[in-house]
Order: C-alpha cells, then sequence, then structure tokens
C-alpha cells in the first residue's frame, strides 16, 4: 500500500493526463499546431504532471522511478517552465500521441 501523499500525488498526474487526453480528442497536429490556446492548456497539464512526479520522486522515489521515462518527464516540465520560449508544438504532439497514452495506462495500473 503506498502512502497517502503518493497516492494523491498519482492521482493529479491521472487526472491531468485525462484531461489532456479529452482536450485533444479528435484534434490533429495541425489543428493543435496551429491553436496557442490549446498548446498553453496541454503544456499547462504536462506542467502538473512533471511536477507531481518530482515531488513524488522527493517524498518516494521507490514509486517514482516505476514510472516509464520519468526523468524525460521531469524534464520535459523544466523545459515548459524555464524553457518556455522554445518548446516546439510539433515535439509536443509526438508527446502527446506517443507517451501521453502510455503514462495514461500506468497510472491507471499503479492506482488499482
Amino acid at each position: 500500500m503506498l502512502p497517502d501523499e503518493s497516492l494523491k500525488l498519482l492521482e493529479d498526474m491521472r487526472q491531468a493526463a485525462r484531461i489532456l487526453t479529452a482536450m485533444v480528442q479528435g484534434k490533429s497536429r495541425e489543428i493543435y499546431c496551429a491553436d496557442k490556446q490549446i498548446q498553453w492548456a496541454v503544456e499547462r497539464g504536462f506542467e502538473i504532471i512533471g511536477e507531481a512526479l518530482a515531488q513524488l520522486r522527493k517524498i518516494d522515489p521507490t514509486t517514482a522511478e516505476v514510472i516509464d521515462n520519468w526523468r524525460s518527464i521531469i524534464r520535459f516540465r523544466n523545459l515548459l517552465i524555464h524553457g518556455y520560449a522554445i518548446v516546439n508544438p510539433n515535439k509536443t504532439w509526438d508527446i502527446v500521441e506517443a507517451d501521453l497514452p502510455k503514462l495514461l495506462r500506468q497510472l491507471g495500473a499503479m492506482l488499482a
């Protein structure tokens, strides 16, 4: 059984991933890259995921490190926060398509 704070952070990540998934449902790369409002919303979701994971790593590194690509997730959060001017929407869309569904499945399994 995971500590309550670890469960809360995992649930925060799952909720953000679910919202991101719903937000991009039916959207294409072209729509995403042309719409700053969607980009900002998606980036905010990834910021929440990365921050929750960074906090989880501080309080429960064993659990955090079970998450695939945990280092990349935290690095992406840092880029979004500190390097926002160089964020490439095409690369963000690649993460949405390739990595977000895997993360959501993994969080679901961890919280089951």
